[in-house]
């Protein structure tokens, strides 16, 4: 039976050196952090992958654990086992770097909680992190990568130097990407409940899954916050290990963002440009790729986000992306989610109370919005 190693998970990361900030960055000092790991597909084997892409200085990793999940910071004490890097426990990454785990033999399946404990004996500078993924990670003093909890523990919204987990599956099922902004990776949604769209697609998926590359702030044609989408593409998509299908959602950021520095939103017809130029990218690697439309953020309470010039904008580039036939599917969840009686606000039961982001059940009608002939 052949095998292969697939994305089991991902989590997209941003530097900490940025201007504009969601979530403070932090570093780490003699200290272990703890972070759970939802896997959306299993397989015999795992591989994590290890990130300080965006440091200055070499990251030291004193150690590295991988276990199930019991319950919030506690593991299943026999099922953890120790992470090697070409034979050590421990590992420097330099700069700019990655580290992938030698392979280890641990069954999984999809929905499993894996839970990663990382060892940073010296001080960090601010971590390579994914600042807002609805999940908690726990920091406590001291090597506790075995401890079968850490009372006391810190708790913090965030994920810390990792990026990713690879399966060895038999499976030829297809996997997509969910690349985009907040609205794929979580924002609004229950913290540490899993109730994310991706999260509910995939629990809808009869066969295959979807890993989660979205950051919320991400744009299509401008950094900050994360690489923009043009850019990030090859890495976050292209290298994704399985990679079957792309699924896009962006444009809220690019018209909102830019009014929070009283600058005026991106344009209908750049918008238009870069998704043409997204769809060419993905379409010359043999991927198909499926696209939302731009959601609703007329009621967004902060400043300078919701815009008249904006909000035109993404009507006219939701006729587009509906009409155009620039890609291979289309999900509209502006439609899905909307005030039927106000369009460009989200429909109040749906709404996290921001006016931009969507609750528990938002992300549900999201994430039913996707027809999932489309993803075979």
């Amino acid at each position: 039976m052949t095998q292969r190693w697939a994305a089991g998970f991902r989590t997209a990361v941003i530097s900490p050196y940025e201007r504009l900030r969601l979530a403070e960055p932090r570093g780490f000092d003699g200290q272990t952090v703890r972070q759970p790991l939802r896997l959306a597909g299993g397989g015999q084997q795992v591989r994590v992958l290890l990130t300080n892409r965006y440091g200055r200085e070499p990251l030291a990793v004193g150690a590295a654990h991988i276990a199930q999940r019991k319950a919030d910071d506690a593991i299943l004490g026999e099922t953890d086992t120790a992470l090697r890097f070409d034979g050590s426990e421990q590992v420097t990454i330099p700069p700019g770097g990655d580290a992938v785990s030698d392979p280890l033999d641990m069954p999984v399946a999809a929905g499993t909680d894996l839970v990663l404990s990382l060892y940073l004996p010296q001080a960090t500078e601010p971590a390579t992190f994914s600042h807002m993924p609805a999940e908690t990670a726990y920091v406590a003093d001291g090597n506790l990568v075995s401890a079968e909890t850490l009372p006391g523990a810190e708790q913090t919204e965030g994920r810390f130097y990792v990026s990713g987990v690879d399966v060895l599956t038999s499976e030829s099922a297809p996997i997509a990407v969910a690349f985009g902004d907040s609205w794929f990776e979580g924002v609004g949604s229950t913290l540490g409940a899993n109730r994310r769209s991706v999260d509910v697609l995939n629990a809808r998926l009869p066969e295959g899954w979807v890993v989660n590359q979205g950051i919320a702030g991400n744009r299509l044609l401008a950094d900050e916050i994360g690489e923009h989408a043009l850019a990030r593409f090859e890495r976050d998509v292209l290298t994704v290990p399985g990679a079957t299908h792309v699924l896009v959602h962006f444009g809220i950021n690019d018209l909102g963002l830019p009014g929070m520095d009283g600058l005026p939103p991106a344009t209908a017809e750049d918008l238009i440009d870069g998704f043409t130029t997204l769809a060419g990218l993905a379409h010359d690697a043999g991927l198909p790729i499926l696209a939302a439309t731009i959601g609703p953020f007329a009621g967004a309470v902060y400043p300078g986000v919701s815009t008249p010039e904006g909000l035109a904008a993404r009507r006219r580039v939701n006729d587009w992306i509906r009409t155009s036939g620039t890609f291979d599917a289309v999900f509209d969840i502006a439609r899905a989610v909307e005030n039927p009686d106000a369009p460009d606000f989200i429909r109040p039961d749906l709404d996290a109370g921001d006016g931009m982001h969507l609750n528990d059940t938002g992300a549900r009608a999201m994430a039913e919005s996707i027809d999932l002939t489309t993803l075979r």
